[in-house]
């Protein structure tokens, strides 16, 4: 039995300071294609995730020669210019506050110092999936976690493939993933 080179991981991203910047479609729509880019260009996998309107949860797996590291920088640095230019065009007094004036950028979209953390075993996995699943529950965006649109839960929950660059755990890797039954 192969095992990959890396684990799952769980990725989460919040926007500077919590604000509301994701509220829109048209910016979760950015990180919708920036997901698709990075599966459709062979970087990774991903299982799962939800965009809330301040932050985001993705449980992502990099496939060979690519690391999480890598796929964090390219996916935060392509969604976060991309909204910086909608800013600037669209939204200048929006744009004012994610000023920073630091001396390696003038704004920032994103928080620094992303939260990533390996998945080694299913009852781990699933407990993250329902997680973030259940977010947009939580914050009383929709009465089930199968409603919200931008969230995978409605392609576990009701098998819809909204999103046709999700790989539903088990369907492709099953436990070889974490061998052994997915204990360690």
């Amino acid at each position: 039995m192969e095992f990959p080179e890396h684990y799952p991981e769980f990725f989460t991203a919040t926007i500077l300071e919590w604000k509301f910047l994701l509220k829109p479609d048209k910016f979760k729509g950015i990180i919708v294609d920036s997901l698709s880019f990075l599966v459709k260009d062979g970087r990774t996998k991903i299982y799962g995730f939800v965009i809330m309107d301040n932050h985001i949860h993705i449980i992502w797996q990099p496939k060979a020669d690519h690391t999480p590291e890598k796929i964090q920088h390219s996916f935060l640095k392509f969604t976060a210019q991309s909204i910086l230019k909608d800013l600037r065009s669209n939204h200048p007094a929006v744009l004012a506050h994610f000023y920073v004036g630091a001396t390696d950028r003038k704004y920032q979209i994103w928080e620094r110092n992303p939260l990533g953390i390996e998945i080694r075993n299913n009852d781990t996995f699933n407990q993250k999936l329902d997680y973030m699943h259940h977010n947009p529950v939580r914050a009383g965006l929709c009465q089930s976690a199968e409603e919200y649109r931008y969230s995978s839960a409605s392609f576990y929950t009701n098998n819809q493939l909204v999103w046709n660059w999700l790989t539903k755990w088990g369907d492709e890797l099953g436990e070889e993933v974490f061998g052994f039954g997915g204990c360690w």
